[in-house]
């Protein structure tokens, strides 16, 4: 590591380093247990691919902990430049939208368990569930279209937005698009990749929490419970590293003359936050379910197998049995 690193980048790299090991570990045993030892249910199909989503971020994350402790510079060349800003940016807005995803699966099962009994196939998950893909593909193409490596006077590489892409025109004319690009960029990320998925988050729970509310359960009990846990962790985690990604996309002109240098201070503690989601996210959809202690005693791969199995009985996918609005006991697995 070179010397004279400030406080904050060594804390950065530290809370990477943590994500990464924590996020490999307890993603790698979810989908060892969802897609290895277990029947594939909806359920399981759902925390199967956030699993994957997370895994797969948290992987990707070393190899920026390297580019963080070269101090920007990129040793991997222009294909890795692309394909890895690509695969971690997919990767952890795809897990952002399959969260909201699987609120949308648990608010059907809820409030329509006669259809959600009828037509939640394991086979219609399976279409539905490239949706939450393609929007974290398509949202992430810029990446794919502006990155690339670039060359300094001292013969540094660095992985960036190239300034070059609209080909041979002048200085002011490059600022200005590169400016415009990134304001775009910045507004569109914050509405598709926060906004949208936190306002169906949010809306999906408080019809669940209605639901379990209207059926005579206490606000205060574990159902309420895990569901506000869901909602303010993942609030908590995204929105100050959305909140100031976009204040830096709307005053990247004031930030590139040396104004307002704190935001860009603000913008990579609080992405350590946001990365840290992906490695909370088997906590919060696996072990915050009923009787987590006495799980704890037992090993961990069966911990999870019970864990993971399908949580509302009145919606299996392969029962045929008459459809009923899920008893307190089915909720308490939620």
């Amino acid at each position: 590591m070179e010397p004279g690193y400030t406080a904050p980048e060594i804390f950065t790299l530290m809370m990477q380093g943590i994500t990464s090991v924590l996020g490999i570990g307890g993603n790698g045993l979810v989908i060892w247990v969802a897609g290895f030892r277990m029947a594939r249910t909806v359920t399981t199909l759902c925390y199967l691919n956030l699993a994957l989503a997370d895994f797969f971020f948290s992987a990707t994350m070393p190899f920026f902990m390297v580019q963080n402790g070269m101090r920007g510079q990129w040793p991997y060349g222009w294909f890795l430049c692309k394909l890895l800003n690509i695969t971690i940016d997919t990767n952890l807005f795809g897990s952002v939208f399959l969260i909201a995803f699987i609120a949308l699966d648990r608010c059907v099962c809820v409030l329509y368990p006669v259809w959600a009994q009828n037509h939640r196939t394991v086979r219609l998950a399976k279409k539905l569930i490239i949706v939450p893909w393609i929007l974290s593909l398509l949202l992430n193409l810029p990446v794919l279209i502006f990155f690339t490596t670039l060359r300094d006077e001292e013969d540094n590489i660095y992985c960036s937005f190239n300034p070059y892409f609209w080909g041979n025109i002048s200085e002011e004319q490059i600022l200005q698009r590169i400016f415009t690009t990134l304001e775009i960029i910045g507004i569109n990320r914050f509405v598709t990749g926060f906004t949208v998925p936190m306002s169906i988050i949010t809306v999906c729970y408080g019809l669940i929490a209605a639901k379990i509310h209207s059926k005579g359960m206490a606000i205060s009990s574990r159902p309420m419970r895990v569901l506000i846990a869901v909602v303010a962790s993942f609030f908590i985690c995204w929105f100050p590293f959305q909140l100031f990604l976009l204040l830096l996309t709307l005053y990247v002109r004031e930030i590139s003359e040396g104004k307002y240098q704190f935001i860009l201070l603000l913008v990579h503690l609080t992405r350590t936050l946001a990365f840290f989601n992906s490695c909370l996210n088997p906590m919060l959809y696996v072990f915050l379910g009923r009787d987590f202690r006495k799980r704890l005693i037992h090993s961990l791969p069966a911990s999870l197998e019970r864990a993971l199995t399908e949580d509302l009985a009145s919606t299996s996918d392969t029962t045929t049995k008459s459809a009923s609005f899920p008893t307190g006991a089915e909720l308490q697995e939620m």
